[in-house]
């Protein structure tokens, strides 16, 4: 429904500061295409896996550390005395409260960092496309995926722009 509105409000819009006779100059492109295929976006993904990396090692660690004590618990449970057997259950109580802690902060500061580099990205494919529709003299540029249908006559400025992104 977004989209439909969406296009209808553009769709008025050029109608609107269309003058009589006067045609518009329309492009499209694939902006995700774009990302997705951007050199920028690989150099992203490893450095923030760098960036990661021993905080994930530490949680794989303190996972595998709580499995140990579980399996411990779960095999010699029943033959120990009930003061050992008690505490060790206080431990894995206070372990996976940690380890959950650590996990959602973790999981949290990974996600923050993963938006706020894939919007810096976003932003130079803008500006990009707004270089190549003013250098190219397009009056109206549209994101292939707000799009239900266009004519093969409509020029798409793609790969111009990806070429550019790198």
């Amino acid at each position: 429904m977004k989209k439909w509105t969406y296009m209808l409000s553009i769709i008025i819009w050029i109608i609107q500061i269309n003058p009589v006779g006067a045609a518009n100059k329309i492009a499209i492109v694939n902006i995700s295409n774009i990302f997705q295929q951007s050199s920028q976006r690989a150099k992203i993904i490893k450095q923030l896996e760098y960036e990661f990396k021993d905080r994930a090692t530490e949680l794989e660690k303190m996972e595998h550390d709580l499995q140990i004590k579980i399996q411990t618990l779960q095999q010699d449970g029943a033959t120990m005395q009930a003061i050992e057997r008690n505490e060790l259950e206080k431990s894995l109580i206070n372990q996976r409260e940690i380890f959950s802690n650590k996990a959602k902060e973790f999981q949290q500061e990974n996600h923050s960092r993963q938006t706020e580099e894939r919007d810096k990205i976003l932003n130079i494919i803008q500006n990009v496309v707004s270089n190549v529709a003013k250098k190219e003299n397009y009056d109206i540029v549209i994101d292939t995926n707000a799009i239900v249908y266009y004519n093969a006559h409509i020029t798409d400025i793609t790969n111009s722009v990806m070429k550019q992104v790198g």
